[in-house]
């Protein structure tokens, strides 16, 4: 669903991937765990079409979104760190409002309906957007997604700014979207969320993936000092 192939990407003397290759399965939910300045937010940027890669090959759904944007972007759900949405209209307006600049049209009941399966309570549905709390602003944003019947899920950094519940929730969310067949990429440095949330999980330093691990059989203490022990490693020119 999600592949890349040998990717390398320069902003002038910056390399900000060097020959990534990740290959993400239906069903799958990936990390790639990292600081600031590793080469996450370049990764989703290439996977979204804003961005060419110097070389290597980007698909997603068997799509190139710089050959074939259209077919590309129609399989993708995108969350950013902070969501932009409406303040003065409720969830049900921005859902609605969003889905039809997507070209889709639903009656109110089922736009409640998504967003209640995406966990914003029944209660919340008609409030405006400026009285939610962050996780509830997440949770309209995953709904946009989600109502675009996406296929491919690209989060950059959902859980930054959540309390423990709302993490928990959205741990639960992202299981359910992969349990339905979807495919899920994360960027974050969250190594606990990651570890409770993901598959899979890769570490990314300078643009490189420097390992990859499948949460299930390592533990919290051992993905946090692998982590910073790549973190500590000099960079080699």
């Amino acid at each position: 669903m999600i592949h890349l192939n040998k990717v390398t990407k320069s902003f002038g003397n910056k390399i900000a991937l060097d020959n990534l290759t990740l290959n993400l399965e239906k069903g799958e939910i990936y990390c790639l765990l990292g600081s600031n300045g590793a080469g996450k937010s370049t990764t989703l940027s290439l996977l979204l079409g804003f961005i060419k890669p110097d070389q290597g090959e980007v698909k997603l759904s068997g799509a190139s979104p710089f050959d074939q944007p259209s077919k590309a972007r129609k399989s993708i759900g995108y969350i950013a760190e902070n969501v932009s949405l409406y303040p003065y209209l409720s969830g049900v307006e921005n859902l609605d409002y969003f889905c039809r600049i997507a070209g889709l049209k639903y009656p109110k009941e089922t736009l409640k309906e998504t967003l209640l399966e995406c966990g914003l309570p029944s209660h919340s549905h008609d409030l405006p957007l400026c009285s939610y709390s962050k996780g509830m602003r997440q949770k309209v944003g995953i709904a946009i997604a989600y109502a675009k019947k996406a296929t491919v899920y690209l989060l950059d950094e959902p859980a930054s700014g959540l309390d423990p519940a709302a993490n928990k929730e959205l741990s639960l969310l992202l299981r359910k979207l992969a349990k339905q067949g979807a495919t899920v990429l994360i960027a974050s440095h969250d190594i606990l969320w990651a570890k409770e949330t993901c598959h899979h999980i890769g570490i990314l330093k300078d643009g490189q993936l420097k390992g990859e691990y499948k949460a299930s059989e390592i533990s919290i203490q051992e993905l946090e000092k692998t982590y910073l022990d790549f973190m500590q490693q000099p960079l080699v020119s």
